[in-house]
């Protein structure tokens, strides 16, 4: 079971029924569905992707005739009258028409078919604030329409969805029933027998050759202890020979110098990888052109192959999540980079060990664990030079090449371990009332619903149409 938790929540009614702030949190169980079961998840999930494919035709449908429209000269008040994108109406006009389209409905739950709607509602939501310049990133296109080798993901608000409390190894779902959950689901079982948890809605989903079940749970905020005895601050800086360097030794974590050895999981697997990836070549697979069925040995090898990324998945949030839980309940305080991960993909001879280290997944473990434990997580400005700073007199290098692993300031004459002195100074950073009183000019703080201080990603930085960021010189 691994646990997480995508942000404080609005204020809202906590489930112990107190005006206390909550915050939701998900709890994610694997599914041991039998053959019956595992048809009925798809069947939902197809349900949820059909609804989603035939509304989309409806807007678009309704798009296009008014564009033609207007190509005639016809005035805005006699056109086609348009078609409401909220999900209420969306909602209204699939329960009209769904005997129609889809005789078939009632062999799934309404929830299922609800769930596509509101993704395109969603969806059709994000494209137009973002045409209309009110939203932040780059700009988002138009939906599209979903395929059979898209995602298999649906999502239960009402009905009877919960847990099983016989031998807490069970769910329910609506219209699906009873599932066995492969692991114990004691963790949540007892917050919601104890009225401290309520289940909001629980998501099933096909990722990494099996079923999960995924349960929002609201919960009051402060239901977490806070630890005590914890060291004040630490320096993260992270890497690719080292997965990250600490500004203090954490014993059982990293070495004496605050080292934390990265596993490297999907390289050590190339080997395996590759030759499962040539046994596949081989052998008849899929082809758009032809339209060749893929053989028997062909799929049994992208079986092979996608177990294998499977176990290096697993083996990398294993690892991220003994970190991260590790530090937020040894230090109060936490201070990270606002690494450009995008911008650093493009350099090919990086970008697969980049990924393979999984920062973004790093820091998105820190944010909701700090606000859990009662800690602090600050991200530092993405042009702060911590790595050409001197940690011992704080004289700034002008330039500092990636080859240059030994950092030596000229001013104090010091030598020490280029990721060691940035660790140092991200340290200092959170110790500097300035930063603290001014997070613009280093540092900022995670917020309950966010950082909206943090600096632009990098796609951000570009609008449409042009090749250069806006604030090139």
């Amino acid at each position: 079971m691994t646990p997480k938790m995508p942000g404080m929540s609005t204020p809202a009614t906590p489930a112990n029924g107190d005006d206390a702030p909550t915050m939701l949190r998900a709890y994610r169980f694997a599914l041991d569905a039998t053959p019956d079961q595992e048809r009925q998840l798809r069947s939902h999930c197809g349900a949820a992707r059909f609804a989603y494919n035939h509304m989309l035709a409806l807007v678009k449908a309704n798009l296009d005739q008014r564009a033609a429209e207007r190509t005639y000269d016809i005035p805005d008040q006699e056109l086609t009258p348009s078609l409401s994108w909220s999900f209420y109406s969306l909602r209204k006009q699939w329960n009209q028409t769904k005997s129609d389209v889809a005789p078939w409905w009632p062999e799934n739950s309404k929830e299922a078919y609800a769930n596509g709607i509101a993704n395109l509602a969603a969806a059709l939501s994000n494209w137009s604030t973002s045409r209309a310049g009110q939203r932040r990133g780059r700009l988002v296109k138009f939906p599209r329409f979903k395929t059979r080798r898209c995602r298999l993901s649906c999502r239960f608000t009402t009905g009877g969805l919960g847990l099983v409390e016989r031998d807490r190894r069970h769910i329910r779902l609506p219209k699906i029933g009873v599932i066995r959950t492969h692991e114990s689901t004691r963790k949540l079982a007892r917050r919601v027998e104890a009225g401290t948890a309520r289940i909001r809605s629980a998501s099933v989903s096909f990722e990494r050759g099996r079923w999960h079940v995924a349960f929002t749970v609201e919960m009051p905020a402060d239901n977490h202890h806070r630890h005590r005895r914890r060291n004040p601050v630490v320096g993260v800086d992270l890497g690719i020979t080292h997965l990250a360097v600490l500004s203090e030794s954490v014993p059982g974590v990293s070495d004496e110098h605050g080292m934390v050895a990265n596993p490297d999981q999907l390289e050590k697997a190339q080997k395996q990888l590759r030759r499962l990836q040539r046994q596949a070549a081989r052998r008849r697979g899929r082809d758009k052109r032809t339209g060749a069925t893929p053989s028997a040995r062909w799929f049994r090898t992208q079986a092979q192959i996608n177990r294998l990324h499977t176990r290096i998945a697993n083996a990398r949030a294993d690892g991220l999540h003994k970190l991260t839980t590790t530090l937020t309940e040894r230090f109060e305080t936490i201070v990270i980079e606002d690494l450009n991960v995008t911008g650093m993909l493009a350099n090919r001879r990086l970008a697969r060990r980049i990924s393979g280290a999984g920062w973004g997944e790093l820091r998105r473990q820190l944010t909701y664990k700090t606000a859990v434990r009662g800690g602090t997580l600050m991200v530092a400005d993405r042009f702060y030079p911590s790595s050409k700073t001197c940690s011992n007199c704080g004289s700034v290098k002008t330039k500092l090449r990636l080859s240059q692993r030994i950092y030596h300031c000229e001013s104090c004459s010091i030598r020490i371990d280029r990721d060691r002195n940035a660790a140092a100074n991200l340290a200092a950073l959170a110790a500097s009332d300035t930063a603290m009183s001014s997070p613009s000019c280093g540092a900022t703080r995670n917020e309950p619903d966010g950082n909206q201080l943090k600096s632009s990603t990098a796609g951000s930085r570009y609008r449409h149409g042009k090749s250069e960021p806006d604030n090139a010189a």
